[in-house]
C-alpha cells in the first residue's frame, strides 16, 4: 500500500489549522498576564472577510478557504496603493492571543490602512501613509499588551558570523587575486574570505567584516597598488556601471595608444638598423626610447613590489627577462618581447572584461526602476523601494520586476530569459509571474509578492555570484601548484644560466635561455582560465534555467553514475486530478466525495487539494471539521457532523480495523479510502499528470551512460507503470522519508555517486545526503536550500542538460591546464635544445592566456542540447499506488 498522505507531493503531511468555533489552542505560559481566552477571536464566515475583518485571520496568514478564495487580504486595503506598505518584526512575541489584540488596536489607528500579524513569522504587515512615524505608536500598543515585545524593521538577520562582500575595482590579475585571497584569509578576525577574478567580488566572512576594511585595502595595495576595496551595493544603479565601462574603455585606449608609439619607434629602429648599418648608437636609442614607452610601467611597478617584498610577480619576472637581454646585447629582442608581451596583456584583459560582461550581462536582470501605481497615477521609483503588495504597471517590452501576481490585464511573457526556451506563456488575472520574464503584448498590473532582494533576478544573480566564489577542487589545486610552479622556474632559470654556461663557457646562450624561462613562468594562464571556466559553466547553466551552486556542484556532477529522482512533482506533474468516486453499497458518490473533502480541506498536499477542488467544482457543501488528527505517511482522522471519518491508504484503515471486504481495486490511480464511523463506505481515484519532456529526458540521461532510478513513496504497480512509460531503469517503491535515504545510501555503495532530484519539504535530508541535490524550482523552500543545483524551469529535460554542462565545463578546464603547462614544458625544452627564442616565450606566457580565456568562454555560445524529443506526447497515466 502506497504511502500516499505523506508531507509535501510524494508524502502527504497535513498542515491542520483547526478555526472552527470550537477552539481547543493551548498556549505556552508567556507570563504577559493577559487573557489568553478566544472570545470574538475568531468569527469565520462563509465568504472573503469584510473590509476591516483582517484581524480575524491573523494566525492564518497563509490559509486559503475551501474554493481556491484567499482568506488572508481584503483587497480594499491591501491593494490601496495610496498607502506605503512596511514590514516589521516583533521580537519576543510569545503569544498567539496577545498577536491578535495588538493587530486589532493597531488596526483601529486612523492613520492606518491595513494591519496584519502573523504569529508564526512574528512579523507585522502595515499600510500606512507614513509607517515610519507610527513606530513609536506601535511600540507602545506592543509594550502595552506583552510588556517584552521589540518592534523593529525587519532586517536581514544580523547572525553571529556576518558574511560581507566587497568589490575590488581595478582587478586586473588573477594571480594577484590568488595571493590577497591567501594573505586576507590569514587575518585575525576573518572565519573565511573567497575572491572570484570573474566577478571581481571578494566576500568575507567574520565577526565584523566592514572593520577589516582597512587591513584588507592595505593587503589588495600591496600586491596591486591600483586595486581599490569598496562595498558592494545591494541597490540597483545602471549609470555608475556604464561611467565605469567608460573608465575601462579609457584605460585600453591608454594602453593602446601607448603600444602604438611604442611599435612605431620599434620599427623605425628595425628600419634603420637595416637601412643604416653603421648607425648602431642611432638605432639602440631608438630600441631604448621604445622600451621606456613600452615597458616603463611594468618596471616602475615591479621596482615598487620589490620594496614591498614580491619577487615573483609577473611584473619582476618581465623586466629581469628583458633587462638581461639587453645586459647581453638583445636589444631588439628586449623590445620586441615587451611589446608582444603588452599586446597580449591588453588583448587578454579585453577578453576576460568581456567575457565577464557577458556572463554577467545574462544573469544580473534586476531592474533599476519599476513603475509603482498610485490611485489612478504611475510613479517611477527604484526597484528596491517596492513593498509587497505594491501594484506596479508592467507595459509591454518591459521586463517583469519582481516576482508577483496578475491583478488585472492579459499578456504573454517571454520567459527564454529564465528558461532558454522562447515560447511564449499567456498570463491573466491571478496567474503568478516570475521577475527576469519580458512582457511581450499586453498592459498588465501584478501585485507585488516579493520584495527585490527576495525576487528571482535577484536570486539568480546572487546564485551565479556566490556559485562562482564556491571553488571546486581542482581551482584549489592550480591556486596551489602556481605557488610551487613559479619559484621551480625561476630556480631552473637560475640553474641555466650557471652551470652549463660554467661547463661551456657560452654565457650569452645560456643566460639567454634562461631568460625565456622567466618570461614563461607567470602561471596566469592557469590560474586565471580554470575558475573561468567553472564560471562560465555557471552562466551557461543560468541561461538556461540551471542554477549550480557553485563550481564544487559543476566538478561532482561530471563524475555522477546514477541520477535517482523523486516521481510526483519531479517526473509527475503533481496536479493531483479526480478521476472518480466509487462508493460501497447505498452511499452516494456526491456524498463521498464531501465527506472526504470536508475531512481534507485544512491540508495543503495536492492529493488533497485536488479532492477540495472536485467537491467545489462541483457545489457540493463542505463542512468543517471539530477535531483533526494527522498520521504521518498514512492519513487522517477528522470529526464531522455525521462522526468520524477516516481518509488514507489501505494499510491505514486497516489500522483501525475497518472491514474492508467490500474494496475492489479495479483502476488504476491515486486511491483515498475513506470510512465514517470505522465503516468502509468507499474510495476516491485521483490520476497524476507525466512530464512532457520527462521520456525524452531519461533517455538522454541513459544516452550519457548513467542508471536511472525512481524513489518514491508510492505504491510499486504505480511506480512501475510511471518506469514504464517513462523508461526509468529501476524503481524502490513504498519508501518513507527516512527510507529514501537508506535506498539512497545502498545505491551509492553498489554504484557510486548519485544526484537526486526532488522537489518536497521530505526530499530534504534525501537532497543533502546525496553526492549532488537537485530540485525542482517549483519545490518547497527547504528541498531548494538544500540542494546543490536548482532547475528554475521544473523541467526534467534540465536533468540531462546540467550533466552536459558539467561535463563540458570539466574537460574545458582539464584542456586550458593540460595545454598551458604542455606549451610551457614544450617551450622550455626547445630552448635547453637551442631552438626557442624569447618570441615563442611570450607566446607561452600571454598568447596561452588568451587562448585559454577564449576557450573558457565558449561553453556560452552553445546552443541547448538537441537531446529531447521534439514529438513530445501529452501522458495521462493511469497509474495505482493501492499496493
Amino acid at each position: 500500500m502506497s504511502n500516499l498522505l505523506n508531507s509535501s507531493n510524494e508524502e502527504h503531511s497535513h498542515t491542520h489549522h483547526q478555526c472552527d468555533s470550537d477552539h481547543n489552542h493551548s498556549h505556552h505560559e508567556c507570563g504577559c498576564g493577559h487573557d489568553h481566552s478566544h472570545q470574538n477571536e475568531h468569527l469565520h464566515s462563509s465568504g472573503h472577510p469584510q473590509a476591516g475583518q483582517n484581524e480575524l485571520f491573523h494566525i492564518h496568514v497563509n490559509h486559503a478557504d475551501v474554493c481556491e478564495k484567499t482568506l488572508t487580504r481584503d483587497p480594499g486595503d491591501l491593494t490601496d496603493t495610496k498607502s506605503e506598505k512596511r514590514v516589521y518584526l516583533l521580537e519576543n512575541l510569545g503569544c498567539a492571543n496577545c498577536a491578535s489584540k495588538m493587530e486589532q488596536k493597531i488596526l483601529a489607528l486612523p492613520e492606518i490602512d491595513y494591519a496584519s500579524i502573523s504569529f508564526t513569522t512574528k512579523q507585522l504587515h502595515v499600510a500606512a501613509n507614513d509607517p515610519e512615524k507610527l513606530l513609536p505608536v506601535f511600540q507602545e500598543i506592543c509594550s502595552s499588551i506583552e510588556p517584552d515585545v521589540k518592534v523593529v524593521p525587519r532586517t536581514k538577520s544580523p547572525g553571529i558570523v556576518k558574511t560581507k562582500t566587497f568589490i575590488l575595482e581595478n582587478l586586473g590579475c588573477a594571480n594577484c587575486a590568488s595571493k590577497m585571497e591567501k594573505r586576507i584569509n590569514e587575518l585575525t578576525g576573518i572565519n573565511n574570505a573567497t575572491i572570484t577574478f570573474a566577478t571581481k567580488q571578494l566576500k568575507v566572512s567574520g565577526l565584523s567584516p566592514e572593520s577589516m576594511l582597512p587591513e584588507i585595502q592595505k593587503i589588495c595595495s600591496s600586491i596591486e597598488s591600483d586595486v581599490k576595496v569598496v562595498p558592494k551595493e545591494t541597490t540597483v544603479h545602471t549609470a555608475p556601471e556604464t561611467t565605469g565601462n567608460k573608465h575601462k574603455l579609457s584605460d585600453n585606449l591608454k594602453s593602446g595608444i601607448f603600444i602604438g608609439i611604442g611599435s612605431a619607434v620599434f620599427i623605425a629602429g628595425e628600419i634603420l638598423k637595416h637601412v643604416l648599418p653603421g648607425s648602431s648608437m642611432i638605432v639602440n636609442i631608438l630600441f631604448v626610447l621604445a622600451y621606456i614607452i613600452l615597458g616603463y610601467r611594468i618596471v616602475w611597478t615591479a621596482i615598487n613590489n620589490l620594496f614591498k617584498g614580491r619577487i615573483f610577480d609577473e611584473n619582476f619576472l618581465m623586466s629581469i627577462a628583458t633587462l638581461g637581454a639587453f645586459c647581453i646585447g638583445e636589444f631588439a629582442e628586449a623590445v620586441g618581447v615587451m611589446l608582444f608581451y603588452r599586446i597580449g596583456e591588453l588583448f587578454e584583459h579585453v577578453a576576460v572584461e568581456k567575457s565577464r560582461g557577458q556572463i554577467m550581462s545574462a544573469v544580473d536582470m534586476r531592474p533599476e526602476v519599476v513603475n509603482l501605481l498610485v490611485g489612478e497615477d504611475v510613479r517611477i521609483i527604484p526597484s528596491g523601494d517596492a513593498q509587497v503588495d505594491d501594484i506596479l504597471v508592467v507595459r509591454p517590452g518591459d521586463r517583469i520586476p519582481l516576482d508577483g501576481v496578475v491583478v488585472e490585464g492579459d499578456s504573454r511573457l517571454d520567459t527564454s530569459p529564465l528558461t532558454g526556451e522562447p515560447v511564449p506563456v499567456k498570463v491573466a488575472s491571478g496567474d503568478k509571474v516570475t521577475s527576469g520574464c519580458i512582457n511581450t503584448s499586453g498592459v498588465i498590473k501584478i501585485r507585488v509578492e516579493k520584495v527585490l532582494e527576495e525576487s528571482m533576478v535577484t536570486r539568480i544573480l546572487d546564485s551565479v555570484e556566490n556559485a562562482a566564489a564556491s571553488k571546486p577542487k581542482i581551482d584549489r589545486f592550480i591556486t596551489r601548484f602556481s605557488r610551487a610552479y613559479t619559484p621551480f622556474v625561476v630556480i631552473l632559470a637560475l640553474f641555466t644560466a650557471i652551470v652549463p654556461s660554467l661547463i661551456t663557457g657560452d654565457w650569452t646562450k645560456w643566460v639567454y635561455t634562461a631568460l625565456t624561462f622567466l618570461v614563461i613562468s607567470c602561471p596566469c594562464a592557469l590560474v586565471l582560465s580554470v575558475p573561468l571556466a567553472f564560471f562560465s559553466g555557471i552562466g551557461a547553466g543560468s541561461k538556461r534555467g540551471i542554477l549550480f551552486k557553485g563550481g564544487a556542484a559543476l566538478e561532482a556532477i561530471k563524475d555522477i553514475k546514477v541520477v535517482a529522482m523523486d516521481k510526483t512533482g519531479t517526473i509527475t506533474e503533481g496536479n493531483f486530478v479526480v478521476q472518480n468516486s466509487v462508493p460501497t453499497g447505498n452511499i452516494e458518490a456526491d456524498y463521498l466525495l464531501a465527506l472526504a473533502a470536508g475531512c481534507e480541506r485544512t491540508s495543503t498536499h495536492p492529493i488533497a487539494n485536488s479532492i477540495v477542488n472536485a467537491a467545489c467544482a462541483k457545489g457540493l457543501s463542505l463542512e468543517r471539521p471539530t477535531a483533526v488528527n494527522e498520521f504521518s505517511g498514512r492519513g487522517v482522522q477528522a470529526t464531522l457532523s455525521d462522526g468520524e471519518v477516516l481518509c488514507g491508504n489501505f494499510d491505514f484503515l486497516e489500522s483501525f480495523q475497518i472491514d474492508l471486504s467490500d474494496y475492489k481495486n479495479e483502476q488504476y490511480g491515486t486511491e483515498v479510502l475513506v470510512a465514517l464511523n470505522r465503516r468502509f463506505i468507499g474510495h476516491i481515484i485521483i490520476s497524476d499528470t507525466i512530464k512532457e519532456d520527462a521520456a525524452a529526458a531519461i533517455s538522454a540521461i541513459k544516452g550519457l551512460d548513467i542508471l536511472t532510478v525512481m524513489l518514491t513513496g508510492d505504491g510499486k504497480s504505480s511506480a512501475e507503470a510511471v518506469a514504464a512509460q517513462t523508461g526509468i531503469d529501476d524503481i524502490r517503491a513504498k519508501l518513507l522519508p527516512h527510507e529514501k535515504l537508506t535506498e539512497l545510501r545502498k545505491i551509492q555503495d553498489s554504484y557510486g555517486q548519485v544526484m537526486f532530484v526532488g522537489d518536497g519539504i521530505n526530499d530534504a535530508p534525501v537532497l543533502a545526503g546525496a553526492d549532488v541535490g537537485a530540485a525542482m524550482g517549483s519545490g518547497a523552500d527547504a528541498a531548494i536550500e538544500a540542494a546543490d543545483v536548482v532547475f528554475m524551469t521544473s523541467a526534467m529535460e534540465a536533468i540531462p542538460q546540467s550533466i552536459s554542462i558539467a561535463r563540458i565545463t570539466n574537460k574545458i578546464a582539464v584542456q586550458n591546464i593540460v595545454f598551458a603547462l604542455a606549451i610551457k614544458a614544450l617551450v622550455m625544452v626547445l630552448g635547453l635544445a637551442g631552438f626557442a627564442n624569447m618570441w615563442m616565450a611570450v607566446f607561452a606566457d600571454t598568447g596561452v592566456a588568451i587562448i585559454c580565456v577564449l576557450n573558457s568562454i565558449r561553453i556560452l555560445y552553445r546552443g541547448n542540447s538537441s537531446y529531447t524529443d521534439p514529438a513530445r506526447q501529452h501522458i495521462t497515466p493511469k497509474i495505482s499506488y493501492s499496493d
